[in-house]
Formats: C-alpha cells, sequence, structure tokens
C-alpha cells in the first residue's frame, strides 16, 4: 500500500508545480500516433505529461541533469566545467 501512497503523494506536489511557459508544437499523424503510443503504455495523464516525460529521458540520456535554479547564460560553454548540477 505505501506504493500507492507514494504516488499519490508524488501526483499531488506535481499538481502544485506552477508552469508559467507554454510550448506549442506541431506533429504530423505518424508523431501524434508515437506519442499516443508512449502515453497510453505508460499511462500517462495526459499528452503534456507524455511530452515532459520523454523530454526528461532524452535529456538524461544525453548526459543532462537538471539546470541550477539562477544558473546565467554565460556559464555555459563548449569548453571547460559546466555549472554544478549539470554533467
Amino acid at each position: 500500500m505505501d506504493g500507492i501512497a507514494d504516488s499519490l503523494e508524488g501526483a499531488i506536489a506535481t499538481s502544485k508545480r506552477f508552469r508559467a511557459e507554454r510550448l506549442q508544437i506541431m506533429l504530423d499523424a505518424e508523431e501524434l500516433a508515437a506519442l499516443n503510443d508512449f502515453r497510453f503504455a505508460k499511462r500517462m495523464p495526459s499528452r503534456a505529461a507524455a511530452v515532459r516525460e520523454l523530454l526528461k529521458r532524452g535529456l538524461a540520456a544525453e548526459g543532462f541533469l537538471s539546470a541550477p535554479v539562477g544558473a546565467k547564460s554565460a556559464e555555459y560553454g563548449v569548453t571547460g566545467k559546466p555549472p554544478e548540477g549539470r554533467r
């Protein structure tokens, strides 16, 4: 039963997150079908949640972690060490 409680707690915490930015993308029929197949196979509550999950997985696969809060654009370069919180 703890797994259900943990899932519910995570869902409630996520639902309280304020998302101020909107990202609009256009998909062809094949891309939309792939997104919907992923969403339903993973029991995602919405297309937006599925897109966020796919972005998270794609960034993780490329070795990116979340950028630290307050990181400045100038801290990211082609050479040198990335800001803390990134690989």
